[in-house]
């Protein structure tokens, strides 16, 4: 998936769930739009560069959208973080139709935002052949302090419902999966946060004895002269339902 144009800054603050304050190169201090309704935890640091994306719509109140974070890694270097949760959909499209994801790929059909069972979820794949898959995606973003990736990044109702109609769909014979879009390029595997809801790992676990398939993919940033141009899925991620953060686990 390819950016427009980003422009770099300096975090100062995310505030309000949905605003931002980024110091632009020459001092200038704008308000960017935050597409993340989601409680960004280590993914909102303050001093971090960021990256926006300009907007020519005049009759947009805000100019800017925070598209992505730069974040410090414990082996001194750095990691990209996509913040914008609307992305994350989009990338796995991509993915879908061009059958980078081999475990969903040879499929005729790809529908957005099937209902199903009261609920709505984001793809329905369909094949004469392979008959129909549903997929749900959830992007992941969060890095806790033992270098490992987890979801949600706090209470998810939503999320367990979503886990729940895939359960009933694995029940009536269909195919389900839950697939982690890894937006972080310090992320090497994923987790459920029982840590922060015990209920939606717990519930992970069971629908994923149950039928539903659990996968995560990694994504990749390009660049061109250091300036991030576009962001894609790249590989296949372990996904580990048993593991929790220790309370003794070591800081970063």
């Amino acid at each position: 998936m390819k950016y427009p144009a980003l422009v770099p800054g300096i975090l100062r603050r995310r505030y309000k769930r949905f605003l931002a304050d980024v110091e632009l190169a020459g001092g200038e201090l704008v308000v960017a739009h935050c597409p993340n309704t989601g409680s960004m935890r280590a993914v909102s640091v303050p001093g971090c560069r960021v990256w926006l994306a300009p907007s020519t719509n005049p009759a947009r109140k805000l100019a800017w959208t925070w598209e992505l974070i730069e974040l410090p890694q414990p082996d001194g270097g750095e990691a990209l973080a996509s913040v914008h949760t609307g992305r994350a959909n989009g990338i796995v499209e991509e993915a879908l139709l061009a059958g980078h994801i081999p475990e969903l790929a040879g499929y005729a059909w790809l529908k957005r935002e099937a209902k199903v069972a009261g609920a709505r979820l984001d793809f329905r794949l369909d094949d004469p052949q392979r008959g129909t898959a549903f997929v749900e995606v959830k992007q992941v973003t969060l890095k806790e302090r033992d270098g490992h990736g987890y979801f949600p990044d706090a209470v998810s109702e939503r999320g367990t419902r979503h886990l729940e109609t895939l359960a009933q769909l694995a029940a009536e014979g269909q195919r389900a999966v839950l697939l982690f879009c890894v937006a972080h390029t310090g992320i090497d595997d994923v987790a459920p946060a029982a840590h922060l809801d015990p209920i939606y790992a717990e519930t992970l676990r069971r629908v994923s004895q149950a039928g539903v398939e659990v996968l995560a993919y990694a994504c990749d940033v390009e660049r061109e002269t250091q300036i991030p141009v576009a962001i894609g899925l790249a590989r296949a991620l372990p996904v580990s339902l048993q593991r929790e953060l220790s309370a003794s686990s070591p800081v970063d």
